[in-house]
């Protein structure tokens, strides 16, 4: 019996799998999502893709010369975000508390079903009811939290189920390499490797302090993912419509490449924001506040995206529009809206691969070191 039960699903394959139920002459043969330029990236990937050692990131060129005969496609987020909602509606009606963690993951708390009912079977059951509904594949995990349960879902894949007792979640996790472990990326990956770690078990292994020195606040939670400790509660799915930043200035300018500066800053901080909930956006918004307190904005509609490079040209467009008077400026905001739940990197059909590899550092560098360690110059 659990006294905490945490259950992990995770959609596998989701885009290329979507592709897959709409276009029977799709399945079973290598799928890749993702820019169709040439200096595009692959968002998602079929499973016969992954054979051939594709994945998520890599540019399409090198994906190509790995796998001559795939298919590309251009990703269709609004079909994506249709089926997600589809499986959100499925498990909405029987999860006691439903997280939906991104457009493809979900978290659900059934603590306390084993009194009537049993919480592996329930899961079981779950699952099945929801690839049987939806006709999209399906991995589950489930623990004592939502580490173990997210790493087993992995494990599991393709259209799998794990279930790992309570009281043996570092025996689960220890045979398994680091970058099993959720949020440790190849940057960290290969600063443990340096320092002869390459296992969950090795790492757990290393005093905490050390992993303090060496990876600052982050060095704290390598060691407990290593331990298997996560008390993060599930929290209730609701849909947050919009984020938002602004900033009244201490005296009011006309000085426009501060302005461009300012926007700069706010756009990449609520951009990060994005990242690091797993949302994206699709409608940015900025505004301008005159000294004379008339306000103005403008916005403008955009594919479903949370990259800095994309929102950053957008809001310096909207900027130039909305700055016409000439007079002094007492506020600037901006505003992000219609988010949805989506991983990042699934937005950047057409991002290159140098410009993720960019931004995934510079994210590593504001987590380490907090959200204004490092900023894009203005151009």
């Amino acid at each position: 019996m659990f006294e905490r039960a945490i259950l992990h699903l995770d959609l596998d394959a989701f885009f290329a799998s979507v592709e897959q139920l709409h276009n029977s002459d799709l399945q079973g043969k290598p799928l890749i999502i993702g820019g169709s330029s040439g200096r595009g990236v692959v968002a998602s990937c079929s499973y016969e893709a992954r054979r051939f050692g594709i994945r998520s990131g890599m540019p399409i060129r090198h994906a190509l010369l790995r796998c001559p005969d795939a298919t590309v496609l251009r990703g269709d987020m609004e079909n994506y975000l249709k089926h997600s909602r589809l499986v959100t509606e499925i498990l909405a009606e029987d999860a006691p508390v439903l997280e939906k963690a991104s457009i493809d993951e979900f978290y659900l708390d059934i603590s306390g079903m084993d009194r009537y009912f049993g919480c592996w079977k329930w899961s079981q059951e779950l699952r099945q009811k929801v690839i049987r509904e939806s006709g999209l594949p399906l991995s589950i995990g489930l623990s004592v939290n939502k580490l173990v349960s997210k790493v087993g879902a992995g494990e599991s894949k393709p259209n799998g189920a794990q279930l790992v007792e309570s009281g043996r979640e570092q025996q689960f996790l220890a045979p398994l390499p680091v970058r099993r472990l959720p949020a440790v990326g190849q940057v960290t990956c290969h600063r443990l490797s340096q320092m002869g770690i390459r296992t969950v078990q090795a790492l757990s292994q290393v005093p905490p302090l050390l992993l303090q020195r060496e990876f600052g606040k982050p060095g704290k939670q390598l060691w407990e993912k290593a331990h298997g400790i996560d008390h993060r509660p599930v929290v209730p799915y609701t849909e947050r419509q919009s984020i938002s930043t602004e900033r009244t200035f201490q005296t009011d300018t006309t000085n426009v490449e501060f302005l461009r500066t300012t926007l700069n800053q706010m756009v990449a901080q609520l951009a990060f924001e994005l990242r690091q909930s797993g949302r994206l956006t699709a409608c940015i918004t900025v505004k301008l506040r005159y000294t004379d307190f008339n306000t103005f904005t403008r916005q403008h509609r955009l594919p479903y995206t949370a990259s800095d490079s994309t929102l950053l040209h957008h809001a310096q467009k909207l900027l130039e529009q909305l700055y016409e008077r000439r007079q002094l400026v007492r506020l600037l905001g901006v505003r992000f809206s219609k988010l949805v739940p989506g991983h990042p990197q699934l937005s950047l059909f057409d991002a290159s691969a140098e410009e993720q590899r960019l931004q995934a550092a510079m994210d590593g560098i504001r987590e380490r070191f907090g959200k204004g360690a490092v900023e894009r110059g203005v151009r």
